[in-house]
C-alpha cells in the first residue's frame, strides 16, 4: 500500500483488492448514467451489497432522471461494510471527453465530505467497460484529489482501490509524481 499527503490532514492511499471488502465510511461505485448495476465494479457491489443497492438506484434514476456524466448518486450500502455507495459516472473513452474522470472523482469525494464522512474508497473510474487508459485516469484521479482535497471538513482518508498488478503499479508511478513519494 502507498500513502500520500494530499493536503494537511486528508491522507490518499493506494490498496489493491476488491472494493467491496474495504472499511470505509462509503465506497464508490464506476456507475453509468442509468444507474445499472450489471457487470466489474457495479455488478460485485450489488452481489455483495445485496439487490436493495440496485432498486435504490433505479428508484433515485425515477426521480431525478439519469445521472449525467461527472455527476454522482447516493444510495444505502446494502449489506457491506460502508455506509453508504457513492455512484460515480465515468465517461466512456472514445465518445465522452475522459477529463470527465476528474469531474467524477471530485464530486465523489466532496459529497462523501458533504455527508460528513471521514473516509471515502474510489475504484479507477472509467478503466474497465469504459475503456479509459490506466495512465491518463491515474493523474486526473490524481489532480482531482488534489484539487478537492483542501476544502474538505470531514474526509481525513481517501483510498483508491485497484484491481489488479498492472492498475496498481501504473496509478503509484502516477501519484507519487503528483503526490511526491509515498
Amino acid at each position: 500500500m502507498d500513502r500520500f499527503q494530499a493536503a494537511p490532514g486528508v491522507s490518499v492511499e493506494l490498496a489493491m483488492g476488491d472494493i467491496t471488502e474495504l472499511e470505509a465510511d462509503a465506497i464508490v461505485n464506476a456507475a453509468n448514467s442509468y444507474l445499472e448495476h450489471g457487470g466489474g465494479v457495479a455488478g460485485a457491489i450489488v452481489r455483495k451489497g445485496g439487490r436493495e443497492i440496485q432498486e435504490e438506484s433505479r428508484e433515485w434514476v425515477r426521480r431525478h432522471g439519469p445521472v449525467p456524466v461527472g455527476g454522482v448518486a447516493v444510495t444505502g450500502a446494502g449489506r457491506l461494510k460502508a455506509k453508504y455507495v457513492i455512484h460515480a459516472v465515468g465517461p466512456r473513452c472514445g465518445s465522452e471527453p475522459i477529463e470527465k474522470i476528474g469531474e467524477a472523482v471530485e464530486n465523489a469525494v466532496a459529497k462523501a465530505d458533504e455527508l460528513g464522512l471521514k473516509s471515502v474508497a474510489l475504484p479507477a473510474i472509467s478503466t474497465g467497460i469504459f475503456g479509459c487508459p490506466y495512465r491518463e485516469a491515474a493523474r486526473l484521479t490524481a489532480e482531482a484529489v488534489k484539487r478537492v482535497a483542501p476544502r474538505l471538513r470531514n474526509v481525513r482518508r481517501i483510498i483508491v482501490c485497484l484491481y489488479g498488478e498492472e492498475a496498481y503499479g501504473t496509478y503509484a508511478e502516477v501519484f507519487r509524481q503528483i503526490f511526491g513519494t509515498g
